[in-house]
């Protein structure tokens, strides 16, 4: 009798990962834009801090924190990802 558990990953990828690999640079540079800022760790004259960028990549601000650059983000409607 074969299992009908289905817990298992494919390896195969799905239509929507497979949608996603054909999209252009320009298409993920527009993903978000004016919905999402994104963080990202920094250094500045030799101290950490966070970057803001736009979904574009344009970068649109930096904080001394996540925490401030979080509530900047915020406080301009869009919604924070940090990025690695």
């Amino acid at each position: 009798m074969k299992s009908s558990n289905t817990s298992h990953a494919s390896a195969e990828p799905s239509a929507a990962a497979l949608s996603l690999r054909q999209l252009s640079v320009a298409d993920w540079q527009r993903f978000g834009a004016g919905e999402i800022a994104y963080l990202r760790p920094v250094l500045v004259n030799g101290e950490r801090a966070i970057a803001i960028h736009a979904a574009d990549g344009t970068p649109i601000g930096a904080a001394p924190s996540e925490d401030l650059a979080i509530a900047a983000i915020l406080q301009h409607e869009l919604a924070p990802a940090l990025v690695h």
